[in-house]
């Protein structure tokens, strides 16, 4: 018996008695505390979901992940869409189809590089938020990409991308009917949203940015007809503009170049797409120009360059490997997270943390661009928008990080599972019956 296999039955043995003894807790807990008795039917219904269908989980996680409300625990208080990778990535890792593809395990192997960089700096800034981080960077990369593939190569590529983009409908929704609100008494001030949980105008920017660029793409194997797309991007879109953040629009712009370009069919409307795109370009300009020329020096431009200049003065600190993973969380002088992906690698990990970063962003881009089109080409969009994205703000956020590279894991087991299918099944070879003597 192989020994994915082994590990299979063993974790499904595990979770039936798990699950078990969770149901015996249920009805001793149902009539004196209630709260307790229905969380824990739900985790008996998520094991039972788990055993029927191991890729279940990794699915649902991506209606998930883009929750940015919080959960504490005690001491641990963490983003719903940090919990739905968590709580997805085991049966993900145990449960998933094997082996992993060629281009998943480069992409994996482009991560552990990474991770091996960023060793140096917790090794050398030992506090706890190091620590903490540096897992929690490799759940978003590596662990995104196995619970991605899970889904993808389960034949749950439909169901999951869908999910990901009825969330982002959803958040699309609030944005708009609050800015729509705030317009009706005069007020064009970015929307910050506030149903169904507070967000940031970025990080609803940078989330609608993702599912536009899904929409636009229109993957033939997502099923959706025309006009649900177009009503997604248009949507994703108008929450964009509500918002007003630069930083998604420009990495909007980028993915849908790099979709238009590479392979749309629609020759017309990505020209048009295009077209579109350059006034875009011309408002982020303008505006930033604007704040650059006005007497409030406590704008957001100029908070980033004095924040740009901060953050080079934490990196000297230790060039080579950095003042350590979210160092803002115990260093009172350089108390915020740099808002370039760039800065923030040199000033956490120092120039041997950069070289990993450019190791794996690089690396992932030029493995995802040689995959097959009809897989690659969303993948790819949607990770170089996240690059560019970064660089205008933050780039190691939890949600924002995470949906690029779920989404590549998807892409690739969605291809690895049409290889599988093209591959023709070998038939047993009929005996051939002895020669008779005569």
């Amino acid at each position: 018996m192989m020994h994915s296999e082994w590990m299979s039955r063993a974790l499904l043995a595990c979770t039936g008695v798990a699950a078990l003894v969770i149901a015996v807790g249920v009805g001793y807990a149902s009539t004196t505390r209630p709260t307790l008795a229905l969380l824990a039917a739900a985790i008996v219904a998520v094991a039972g979901a788990t055993v029927a269908q191991p890729a279940a989980l990794p699915a649902l996680a991506f209606a998930l992940v883009v929750v940015t409300a919080r959960v504490a625990v005690g001491p641990v208080d963490l983003t719903v869409s940090d919990v739905a990778l968590g709580v997805s990535f085991w049966p993900a890792l145990f449960m998933s189809p094997r082996p992993f593809s060629r281009e998943l395990r480069q992409l994996l192997w482009l991560n552990a590089i990474y991770q091996t960089t960023t060793l140096f700096t917790v090794i050398q800034n030992p506090f706890t938020a190091n620590r903490v981080e540096w897992v929690h960077a490799w759940l978003l990369v590596s662990g995104a990409l196995i619970i991605g593939w899970a889904a993808g190569r389960a034949g749950l590529a439909k169901t999951a991308l869908a999910l990901l983009l009825l969330s982002s409908g959803i958040l699309a929704a609030g944005t708009v009917v609050q800015g729509v609100t705030q317009w009706a008494v005069g007020d064009f001030s970015p929307v910050f949203p506030q149903w169904p949980y507070p967000m940031h105008k970025n990080a609803i920017g940078c989330i609608l940015g993702f599912s536009a660029v899904i929409a636009y793409a229109r993957p033939s194997w997502l099923g959706w007809p025309r006009w649900g797309t177009t009503v997604m991007f248009w949507l994703s879109v108008t929450g964009i503009g509500a918002a007003q953040s630069r930083q998604a629009m420009v990495g909007l712009a980028i993915g849908l170049v790099v979709v238009s370009v590479r392979n749309h069919p629609e020759r017309r409307r990505s020209l048009l797409i295009l077209l579109g795109i350059a006034p875009v370009l011309a408002v982020v300009a303008t505006m930033v120009r604007d704040q650059l020329a006005s007497d409030n020096i406590h704008n957001s431009a100029f908070q980033r360059l004095t924040w740009f200049e901060e953050s080079i003065e934490a990196w000297q600190q230790n060039p080579w490997v950095g003042t350590g993973l979210r160092y803002w969380y115990t260093d009172t002088q350089y108390n915020f997270q740099p808002p370039n992906g760039i800065l923030e690698v040199l000033a956490t990990a120092g120039v041997v943390g950069l070289v990993g970063f450019l190791i794996m962003m690089i690396g992932s881009l030029v493995v995802l661009w040689r995959l097959d089109k009809t897989y690659g080409t969303l993948a790819f969009a949607l990770l170089l928008s996240r690059l560019v994205q970064g660089q205008l703000d933050l780039f190691w956020v939890a949600v924002q990080t995470s949906i690029p590279f779920l989404v590549a894991g998807l892409c690739l087991g969605l291809a690895a599972r049409a290889a599988a299918d093209s591959r023709p099944r070998s038939t047993p070879t009929q005996a051939v019956p002895a020669p008779t003597g005569g």
